[in-house]
């Protein structure tokens, strides 16, 4: 049997004492970091974070690498056949299938008790990190706590970072652990607010760890339950569990991709 833990949120938008004029000024470019790095210290410290947190806060480096990945995400531009055909759709519905069924008890009691059915859960896998292949080279600390000093989208990446921070203080990541440009972590590659809060410890080792295949599958099903997934509803475009892909990845085509993939994989 699957166990859930399910961690806490703990994840607040608002300052202590509620005066937003302390909050620290975004920047555009990494001039201006380290002072920002000092003020967020302290947002963080009031929202709950504890040394191991701030430690590893003080050792992010602004990530330049992510910063241009974010100014270029192609991809989400594509059409579909051409979304498909880059991320490799045929060959990642080839071994999900093979994944489904190799795996079809461990795959049957994840729908069994989330409602999730395979396809999708291996769909993601494989579009995220290659089914594990690559879970990415950027300190996933450093790529989000830039991302929240980045003026772009700092509301948006604020509580990742907190969540980032409050995961190493529980020991589930270190300021080391590696993840993907957006700092995004794990087999599936979950945004570290969304790693806190809806994290599964799967094999019940009594710890979440994402780049643990077991965890990451559980989590993202929870997940996706948590976030309106209805079982036995379809899943394709126009279906109603179609608009809860999209709690996964905001992208149009990602979200049709997915759903096309996932039901060749279930034999759909």
């Amino acid at each position: 049997m699957i166990r859930r833990v399910v961690q806490g949120l703990g994840l607040g938008f608002c300052l202590m004492g509620g005066s937003t004029a302390l909050a620290a000024p975004c920047g555009n470019t990494g001039q201006g970091f380290e002072n920002w790095k000092a003020a967020f210290a302290r947002e963080a410290a009031a929202e709950g974070v504890g040394p191991r947190g701030l430690e590893a806060l003080q050792g992010a480096r602004y990530a330049t690498r992510t910063i241009a990945a974010d100014r270029n995400q192609k991809s989400f531009r594509y059409s579909l056949e051409k979304f498909m055909q880059v991320r490799g759709a045929d060959t990642i519905v080839a071994q999900g299938r093979k994944r489904r069924a190799r795996d079809a008890a461990f795959y049957d009691a994840l729908e069994r008790q989330y409602g999730v059915p395979s396809g999708v859960l291996i769909a993601i896998h494989g579009m995220e990190t290659g089914f594990g292949g690559f879970m990415g080279d950027t300190s996933v600390v450093s790529a989000i706590v830039t991302l929240t000093y980045d003026c772009r989208r700092s509301d948006f990446f604020r509580p990742h970072a907190i969540g980032a921070l409050k995961l190493v203080d529980r020991g589930s990541i270190t300021g080391q652990t590696k993840g993907a440009r957006h700092g995004e972590l794990g087999h599936t590659q979950f945004l570290p607010g969304n790693a806190l809060a809806f994290g599964v410890d799967g094999n019940g080792d009594r710890r979440v760890d994402l780049y643990n295949l077991t965890d990451a599958m559980a989590s993202t099903a929870y997940f996706l339950r948590q976030k309106g997934w209805r079982p036995g509803a379809g899943y394709r475009q126009g279906e109603p569990n179609f608009a809860v892909i999209e709690q996964w990845n905001a992208a149009t085509v990602y979200q049709q991709a997915i759903a096309l993939m996932a039901a060749r994989i279930d034999g759909g």
